[in-house]
């Protein structure tokens, strides 16, 4: 794989998201992730997994200067299989911990939310879900998934007015569930995710499939429906726009 590094230790699937300097995700590197998850539930040597950033950045979302060029059939394709890895990670059976070790933003905060676990690094980071600023429309499935972290009010508020939150605030409204230096969140990840795996396997396994049932059925339900409506406002001019100016501001900042 080139955008994901996947290491298994004891019975652990570290899976590392490892594009660029931001991690920001385009289709194949969401392919890849897909893959890997997908190993991990299927092995049974495999009891749990552990989502990695890198240094800074756990991922900055969706990579905005690559999805910006593709063309109808290649963004049709992204967000067919974006909402689909949603499900996959949200339904992965095992215990699954995210090390969240930096920047966390839009698709970043998704990925973290679909995991039973988030281990943030403290520091001068953002997380969240600012889609709509974006001009990109938020569809009921994350809807659900935040909400079910944070409860429906704040997630409506935050959604809305796409609300990016710094560790301690995001650590206290309970979207993410553990603050630690960044050079510990390893160690804090694997802990937990130890703790998670010490059970009875197909209890625990059952349990979280049942405690998720009806978020598991709201993400997919109506996909085909979402992609469509997400389409549609991609290639909408103002959100055209709205992309051209971020992505300009963007630009300007690289060296």
């Amino acid at each position: 794989m080139e955008f994901i590094k996947v290491n298994i230790e004891e019975r652990i699937a570290h899976i590392a998201l490892d594009r660029g300097k931001s991690n920001a995700m385009h289709l194949e590197m969401i392919e890849e992730l897909a893959s890997a998850i997908k190993q991990a539930e299927e092995n049974p040597a495999i009891e749990g997994l552990i989502l990695h950033g890198k240094e800074n950045f756990f991922t900055s979302g969706l990579d905005l200067i690559t999805l910006y060029q593709y063309n109808e059939q290649q963004m049709e394709t992204f967000w067919t299989q974006f909402l689909s890895l949603i499900h996959q990670l949200a339904a992965f059976p095992k215990p699954a911990v995210a090390a969240i070790s930096g920047h966390s933003p839009a698709g970043g905060c998704v990925l973290g939310i679909c995991c039973d676990y988030r281990v943030m690094a403290q520091g001068d980071f953002i997380v969240g879900l600012n889609e709509v600023p974006v001009g990109i429309v938020v569809p009921e499935s994350i809807f659900e998934l935040y909400s079910f972290w944070i409860g429906k009010r704040r997630a409506y508020q935050y959604l809305l007015e796409g609300k990016l939150l710094k560790p301690e605030e995001a650590l206290e409204v309970g979207l993410v569930d553990e603050l630690v230096s960044p050079i510990s969140i390893k160690t804090a990840a694997l802990r937990k995710i130890k703790l998670l795996t010490q059970f009875e396997k197909n209890a625990w396994r059952t349990t979280k499939l049942n405690l998720r049932k009806n978020l598991l059925h709201t993400i997919k339900t109506d996909q085909a429906a979402d992609v469509a409506q997400a389409l549609q406002q991609w290639w909408a001019p103002s959100t055209r726009a709205v992309l051209k100016t971020i992505i300009e501001n963007l630009t300007a900042k690289k060296p």
